[in-house]
């Protein structure tokens, strides 16, 4: 009988000194930690999987040549993660280091991080969902202030109204409300109302009793039964009838519902979230919306900010689409480029988080290295230029203005045209357009 393979193990060399608690988490993940010492060898078996960790917060500077001998082993798969440390600037062999490795992340990593892509290496089975406020990624300042009013708004009882643009992540956010109430058990059920045929509102909504109309030949619970006891988020509330609106009302106030076809109340306990992407002020101004129904949604508020205004959030948001997209998918791209990172900082996204999502699987499919380019992300076009001053930026932004106006022109105001004088897509010539101002049908 031939010898038993040895089983794969699964191990961080880590050099520095982890935290109690950090030793413990890798531990729960199936992770095996030792701690390097820089003066011996370090011991592995082909079809390991061995991650060198460097701990910048412990000045091990000397670890470099023992970190380049585990790297420079190709029959091991290896990551290098640099933890955070107080200086910004890391020293310069480590950049030298980072470029050799097989994966690098372009920004310092945390604990939760390092878990999933160790998991990912080793081809195991892992739960990426993310609940509550750990969905709304981002740490700029509104972002903060976002996650400071979902935790404010969340234990109390009482309808939010959540507004801001298409794509800001509404829905998000309404989910990260329900996972952090009480009624965190019980069903968070989320419909779009401007997706609704008008002829099935109110029976999708409010459930419809039989024979209630033709084809009804049994009792049917809508939306808000099924949600008994929990949360109801009702996405584009602009876009409710009138007739549904006068039943939400009800719901609102007397917690109960009518099912279509049906004379008795039905008790319910639903807490309503809802959103919008339109001025419902002005809605109510212009008899779309029911002034009643607007107040007894408006208790708490809550607005999503835009892409562009949490910018320092855009290059953490596209990392994780990344990993994700490449927990399911095979692709060659790991990171983004210097280049990429200052164009996607620099695009105004005018689809918000979900065109950096697209845009961010796009480059994966179509990603020809590591590190993901501009190029690949279609924004190639707008790159800025790094370290420039004030007034120089100023005369750029003025010479690109004369330019696209001087095109636009030239070409009797076609964008097609003018797509192909600035060799742009038309959807840029657009945002340009947009960016500084250039009214089309005024100029036109």
């Amino acid at each position: 009988m031939g010898a038993v393979p040895a089983l794969s193990r699964q191990c961080v060399i880590w050099f520095g000194r982890p935290l109690n608690h950090e030793r413990d988490a890798l531990a729960a993940a199936g992770w095996r930690v030792r701690i390097a010492d820089t003066t011996e060898g370090i011991g592995m078996r082909s079809g390991d999987t061995v991650v060198g960790l460097v701990d910048l917060r412990s000045g091990h500077a000397d670890c470099l040549d023992a970190l380049e001998q585990l790297t420079s082993d190709h029959d091991y798969l290896s990551l290098i993660a640099i933890l955070p440390t107080a200086d910004a600037d890391h020293p310069s062999p480590i950049r030298r280091l980072l470029e050799r490795c097989v994966e690098a992340f372009s920004t310092p990593v945390d604990l939760p991080r390092m878990i999933l892509s160790l998991g990912r290496l080793a081809d195991g089975p892992q739960d990426t969902a993310r609940s509550g406020l750990d969905a709304l990624i981002g740490k700029s300042p509104a972002m903060r202030a976002t996650h400071a009013s979902i935790r404010r708004y969340a234990p109390v009882e009482l309808p939010v109204l959540i507004t801001g643009k298409t794509g800001t992540g509404k829905e998000v956010a309404a989910r990260a409300l329900h996972d952090l109430s009480s009624r965190r058990a019980r069903p968070f059920s989320a419909i779009n109302c401007g997706a609704l045929p008008p002829h099935l509102v109110q029976s999708e909504l409010f459930g419809y009793e039989r024979g209630a109309f033709t084809g009804a030949t049994a009792r049917r619970a809508g939306l808000f039964e099924s949600a008994n006891g929990g949360t109801v988020f009702l996405d584009e509330i602009g876009d409710l009838p009138l007739d549904a609106q006068t039943n939400l009302l009800r719901v609102l106030q007397e917690d109960s519902l009518e099912r279509v076809g049906g004379h008795q109340p039905v008790a319910i306990d639903v807490r309503i979230l809802a959103a919008t992407n339109i001025d419902l002020e002005q809605a109510v101004a212009d008899g779309r919306f029911r002034s009643d129904l607007f107040y007894r949604l408006n208790v708490l508020r809550l607005h999503m900010p835009a892409l562009p205004d949490r910018s320092t959030d855009i290059p953490l948001l596209a990392q994780y689409f990344l990993d994700e997209f490449r927990l399911k998918h095979s692709t060659r791209a790991r990171a983004f480029s210097r280049e990429a990172t200052r164009a996607m900082r620099a695009f105004d996204w005018p689809g918000h988080v979900r065109e950096l999502l697209n845009r961010v699987q796009r480059a994966a499919v179509t990603a020809e290295a590591e590190l993901i380019t501009a190029a690949e992300l279609g924004l190639d076009d707008i790159a800025p230029a790094a370290g420039g001053s004030g007034a120089l930026d100023l005369a750029r932004e003025s010479a690109e203005r004369e330019t696209i106006l001087g095109c636009l022109r030239d070409s009797g105001f076609n964008i097609s045209q003018t797509a192909r004088r600035l060799k742009v897509s038309r959807m840029t010539v657009y945002r340009l357009c947009r960016k500084h101002g250039l009214d089309l049908d005024a100029l036109r």
